[in-house]
């Protein structure tokens, strides 16, 4: 205990360091403000009348905006516009060569992608923000909850508000990443997903409460939590060191080179990718479901995370993702090129082509119980559900949930450990340095 305080302390001490702290609360104070706010023309007292539990696609966006998307808030699309659009460019960076030459260019190609990724955000915005006003009309017209009188302003000013809340809430996310702590793109999804996790908890504690003599079960519950997250974080933070030489080069009376490092490859290179198409993938079939509600069957089983078939199907479908997502980040030709431009051979192995064989096949050894473990993290929630958790809360056993909150509480408390060391302060942990899911991106090029 008295350690922590004095890490407090030192954090506390630091003006650079206090001064990203209090400005990322402030960001995250207005967007959770902003989530609250009701578009205009929305009675918000008829909000809980007309609206339902979001199951598939639209619980994920829900869960991803701290319930902004279910009570029709300016920020109900939330930053997912951003992520969709930046993970489209990120693919184009991969399999276009003009993005590719750009994105060699420097930090002037750099801005260039992020100005096309603002441009793209703005129409995914504009799609979803539609579709998004057919769905609170379809909701809410039965039950009053838009306003007569305003009924007829309703759709353009909405699909303004929505564009206009989801810009600004990707600036914030920019400025948490240049003047505050962490990443603000992730921090902005974790804090909805951390939003829902007292009420999840509530729910959970008074279905399993002391009258129906189920608490050691919440007990159990709690502990197998615990123990998951542990298995997350060894998930993330898991690499292969493959060992490097690099050749001694004299210049002058100065030796350079001649030191063994490691080439460190990521279990789970693809991260939580792989997981959000799998979903994506998935519930595509199960919007024919919603034009026949009565049909049942294997699509209707799609859509129920807890069913058998589910699981199997969504195994196989992060497992194949896993692959292929892997595939097109991770460059073996151009890891063992860069090796050979800086002299730098892994001992045993010909420079060149075979360094690239052999990195690929590490690679593909160490990707393959990744994806494993991935997809059985990805299906957990349905099987904490199946053995009697609530469903809310079911949702932070496992899946895309859990992975971004502890990937990015691990980003975090690595930038501050690296801003205490800076200072000459002791680390966050006595056992050794904090290692995020970026302390091995130079890899994946």
């Amino acid at each position: 205990m008295k350690k922590l305080i004095q890490t407090l302390k030192n954090i506390w001490s630091i003006e650079e360091l206090r001064g990203k702290i209090l400005f990322t609360i402030m960001m995250i104070a207005v967007y959770r403000l902003g989530s609250h706010i009701v578009l205009p023309g929305i009675d918000p007292t008829k909000i809980d009348a007309g609206s339902g539990s979001n199951t598939g696609i639209l619980g994920l966006i829900d869960a991803f905006s701290g319930g902004a998307f279910s009570n029709a808030s300016i920020f109900a699309l939330g930053i997912m516009p951003y992520i969709s659009a930046s993970i489209f460019m990120q693919l184009m960076t991969v399999l276009v060569p003009r993005f590719q030459k750009m994105q060699k260019e420097g930090e002037s190609g750099r801005k260039k992608i992020t100005q096309y990724t603002r441009y793209l955000t703005v129409i995914v915005t504009l799609l979803q923000a539609s579709a998004y006003v057919s769905y609170l009309r379809g909701m809410f017209d039965q039950s009053g909850a838009i306003m007569p009188a305003f009924s007829g302003y309703f759709w353009l000013s909405s699909l303004l508000v929505l564009t206009a809340g989801t810009m600004f809430v990707m600036w914030m996310g920019e400025k948490i990443t240049d003047k505050g702590l962490g990443n603000g793109t992730s921090l902005i999804i974790m804090i909805g997903i951390l939003a829902r996790l007292p009420q999840s908890f509530l729910q959970e504690l008074s279905a399993k409460s002391v009258r129906n003599g189920q608490i050691l079960v919440f007990i159990i519950e709690i502990a197998i939590l615990i123990a998951i997250i542990m298995g997350c974080i060894l998930l993330i933070q898991g690499v292969r060191k493959v060992p490097v030489n690099y050749a001694k080069q004299i210049v002058g009376n100065r030796q350079f080179g001649g030191a063994r490092q490691f080439l460190p490859l990521k279990v789970n290179s693809a991260g939580v990718m792989p997981i959000i198409f799998a979903q994506a993938i998935i519930f595509i079939p199960t919007i024919f479901t919603n034009f026949n509600p009565t049909s049942g069957g294997f699509l209707q089983q799609l859509n129920d995370h807890k069913s058998l078939w589910y699981m199997l199907i969504y195994s196989i479908v992060v497992i194949g993702f896993t692959f292929l997502y892997t595939a097109l980040i991770f460059n073996p030709k151009q890891i063992a090129d860069n090796l050979k431009q800086n002299n730098g051979f892994i001992p045993g192995v010909k420079p060149g082509q075979p360094t690239a064989d052999y990195i690929g096949t590490i690679m593909d050894r160490i990707t393959l119980p990744g994806a494993f473990l991935l997809a059985f993290v990805g299906i957990l929630p349905g099987i904490a559900e199946r053995l009697g958790v609530t469903q809310q809360f079911s949702t932070f056993f496992g899946g895309t949930s859990l992975l971004i909150m502890v990937g990015v509480v691990l980003d975090t408390l690595q930038q501050i450990e690296t801003q205490l060391l800076m200072r000459q302060y002791d680390g966050l942990m006595k056992s050794g340095r904090i290692q995020g899911r970026q302390t091995t991106s130079a890899v994946q090029m």
